[in-house]
């Protein structure tokens, strides 16, 4: 779960690796550094903390390097130091290495090598690559252009777990060697100059045209040329891919926070994973997909799986489809389902969902699945990313880039991209009546409208956090489809303000959770579904009589009451009601989290990409 950078070209590289780190910080922040090929060798420049403490390194400015590698660092192995962080050098201080991912064999490598005559200087994972690329350089005695790319060939087969990789080497001065498995790496082309990346966003102001790594996969980069090997360091050819997001929509554009401004920038999400995939009185536009009414027909479960934030969209999408479809829909967090033995055969259907495409568990419980003869659709917003290189079908959400930690964009296209699948599943199966989908897909069309109106609630929002953000414990609450909801927002409470939060579905306060609710205490519902009402308000009286201070989010008319605040948002669908709803719980995390002072985009412990299990 960190972030790695590379840069080699005609320009002085340190600026762009750290304008990159920069860029990349979301994805790990508790240490970073750079290394570039000088004349006189390669240059280590590192230190633990935040990526702007490189500015103030000595000697920093005087980096003339073309060529260079960077990293920002999510501990694993080793606490956050300037030793333990990136990029690592070998005992002789001839390949610089930076790495994103786990290996798993390290203790074993490590000994090896120990045994080998080389000393280790940190407590890291990542120290072994270095150090074993060198012991087969060392043992090759041929001679070749090709030397350096053998001895990183052969570490990388003794390497178990996850990696991307970028070698720099003072034995192939006017080259760089990237590789990747099971961990996230693109390349940039540029005009006589390349780019390197974990992340399209950190690079997309210098280009839009990019190659992707497949698993096991090397590439000799020079500022002109770049060569792609397999693992057998057979040469292969790869397609240059244009990624039509627009650069800008990686900035803040004015905002404070990312995490701000992808709040609001939500309905113009909507609109674009909407696309053309609704077209009001045609069939759904699913041609990527092109499902038969015999092959659904076949299906006699769907499996959605996912972890955190995506796992949340997916018990929203489970209602739809069950509903619309009449399919039974198990929804499992990706790190269980792969050690569950899961029942799935070649009449399931497994949908994955992952906003970076990226995240380990996920991409695991796919494999899983596959070799199961399951049918395998993936959920992403990252083209070309792992997951939508390993799935059957593919589909994406198109909510260009979210750069703050907490997902809230990409959560609200996940939810909407599951219904008009729903929909589409549907018409094919011809499963509702279409009334039912004529009125669906009107009430999709209209939610970006709805969206913009739950925004409004902005300043009631931010009044409330205001009075509460001192609290140590708050409960969410719902009913149906509203507990989805509730569990969305605890997990956002969680995630960027630190304040223990829990979710619970309103009728089951009784049997334990209302142990818990004592005077002053702040309980949060949300009541969307009309058949619900009645219910939920007596479980919220409950806690009002035990002295909860109380906040409604609600698209109803409620009966006369004693919350103490009611937030109204758009009445919708029901099944679409949760992309609502939520608006207001994502506004309330960030304000709360700004009134105690906190980094909103980069919550401590926490990594966007989620690459090792």
């Amino acid at each position: 779960m960190c972030g790695i950078i590379g840069y080699i070209g005609t320009k002085k590289a340190s600026p762009i690796l750290i304008s990159g780190l920069l860029r990349l910080e979301y994805r790990g922040y508790d240490s970073a550094g750079i290394s570039t090929v000088e004349k006189d060798g390669l240059s280590i420049m590192k230190d633990k903390g935040r990526v702007k403490n490189l500015y103030n390194l000595k000697g920093i400015d005087d980096l003339q390097g073309t060529i260079g590698i960077a990293h920002t660092r999510w501990a694993t192995h080793g606490k956050p130091s300037k030793e333990n962080s990136h990029p690592h050098l070998d005992n002789s201080q001839s390949f610089s290495v930076v790495h994103n991912g786990i290996i798993e064999n390290y203790h074993d490598l490590r000994t090896f090598l120990i045994n080998n005559g080389y000393t280790f200087y940190s407590q890291t994972d990542t120290e072994v690559i270095p150090n074993l690329i060198h012991y087969y350089y060392s043992k090759d005695t041929k001679d070749d252009e090709l030397k350096v790319l053998r001895a990183v060939q052969s570490a990388c087969k003794d390497l178990k777990g996850s990696y991307a990789i970028e070698v720099i080497s003072k034995y192939m001065p006017n080259n760089m060697i990237v590789v990747r498995k099971d961990s996230p790496l693109v390349i940039g082309k540029g005009d006589e100059e390349n780019y390197i990346s974990s992340d399209i966003p950190a690079i997309l102001s210098f280009t839009t045209k990019f190659y992707l790594l497949n698993d096991n996969e090397f590439a000799v980069l020079s500022k002109d040329n770049i060569e792609f090997y397999d693992i057998s360091l057979n040469k292969v050819q790869k397609d240059l891919k244009n990624i039509d997001w627009n650069a800008s929509a990686a900035d803040k554009n004015g905002y404070e926070d990312y995490m701000l401004k992808e709040i609001f920038e939500q309905p113009n999400a909507i609109r674009e994973t909407i696309g053309s995939r609704l077209p009001e009185n045609e069939p759904c536009n699913f041609e990527d997909l092109n499902f038969t009414k015999e092959f659904l027909s076949s299906i006699n479960k769907i499996y959605i799986v996912a972890c955190g934030t995506a796992m949340h969209a997916g018990l929203t999408g489970k209602i739809t489809i069950e509903q619309l479809c009449n399919i039974p829909v198990t929804v499992d967090i990706a790190s269980e389902f792969r050690y569950r033995n899961p029942i799935v055969d070649k009449n399931t259907l497994c949908i994955y969902i992952s906003q970076s495409g990226e995240t380990a568990d996920t991409i695991a419980a796919l494999k899983l699945a596959k070799s199961k003869c399951a049918t395998t659709l993936a959920i992403s917003n990252v083209i070309g990313s792992s997951i939508t290189r390993e799935a059957d079908y593919t589909i994406y959400t198109h909510a260009g880039p979210e750069i703050a930690v907490a997902s809230t964009k990409a959560y609200t296209s996940q939810v909407i991209l599951l219904n008009i699948l729903a929909v589409y599943f549907a018409e094919v199966l011809q499963s509702t009546s279409s009334e039912n989908i004529k009125n669906m897909k009107k009430s999709i069309l209209e939610l970006p409208y709805k969206i913009e109106d739950a925004l409004k609630t902005s300043d009631a929002i931010k009044n409330f956090a205001n009075k509460i953000y001192n609290e140590k414990d708050v409960f969410f609450l719902g009913r149906g489809i509203d507990y989805n909801t509730a569990l969305e927002g605890s997990l956002k409470l969680k995630e960027i303000s630190y304040i223990h939060s829990e979710a619970y579905a309103a009728g089951e306060l009784k049997h334990g959770p209302i142990a818990l609710v004592e005077n002053g205490i702040t309980v949060i519902s949300i009541i969307t579904d009309k058949n619900l009402v009645e219910k939920t308000i007596s479980n919220i009286q409950e806690v009002i009589t035990r002295g909860a201070k109380t906040l409604v989010v609600t698209n109803q008319a409620l009966p006369s009451n004693n919350i103490d605040v009611v937030i109204d948002v758009p009445d919708t669908c029901v099944y679409l009601s949760p992309i609502v709803s939520i608006v207001p719980l994502q506004l309330l995390s960030y304000y709360i989290s700004k009134e105690k002072g906190l980094d909103v985009d980069k919550p401590r412990n926490l990594a966007k990409s989620v690459t090792v299990e």
